[in-house]
């Protein structure tokens, strides 16, 4: 089964091209991306290797949802929803440029992938992994509903907080 295109009010959700790498690299080796993605610089060349690991083995096995975020003809950011060692279930992953911070667009990618996990996926609840000093992102979740599940300290001592949202399929009782 293809990865399926996601389509808000103003972004696109589009598995992945060979000719997307150089943007993917660019977002993921982002020094203010990386900070608050809570993970250091990784060197070019693995970011390179993961990229292509997404078209040669995650879509052909659909290992788990991932795509770029496109807002016109802008690459804007990588969004994901995927089972990981972090959360007892799958956990929502957003990363945007910089440049198109603080516009809604975070907020809009989020209810994307909520809207995904919930109608197409059919999961009850989702996760997300917020650094205890992103405030911005910890505001943007309150707003959606998502609630502190626990704070996880990691071995650099950096706090991470894991949040949750029970989902609803569209026409129920969603989050707003």
């Amino acid at each position: 089964m293809p990865m399926p295109v996601l389509r808000t009010e103003r972004l696109e959700f589009l598995p992945y091209r060979p000719e997307h790498e150089d943007a993917f690299v660019a977002l993921l080796r982002d020094e203010e991306v990386c900070r608050w993605m809570g993970q250091d610089r990784v060197p070019e060349e693995d970011i390179r290797r993961i990229f292509r690991a997404i078209l040669t083995d995650v879509y052909p096995t659909r290992l788990f949802d991932v795509w770029g975020v496109w807002h016109g003809q802008d690459h804007i950011g990588h969004a994901e929803v995927k089972r990981t060692g972090n959360v007892d279930g799958h956990e929502l992953v957003v990363a945007l440029a910089p440049g198109h911070w603080g516009k809604g667009l975070g907020t809009e990618a989020v209810r994307g992938l909520i809207r995904h996990a919930a109608d197409n996926l059919g999961l009850e609840k989702v996760y997300g992994m917020v650094g205890a000093e992103n405030t911005a992102s910890l505001a943007m979740s309150r707003r959606l509903g998502f609630v502190p599940v626990r704070d996880v300290v990691g071995d650099d001592g950096t706090t991470t907080r894991m949040l949750m949202l029970p989902t609803a399929p569209s026409g129920q009782d969603a989050p707003a």
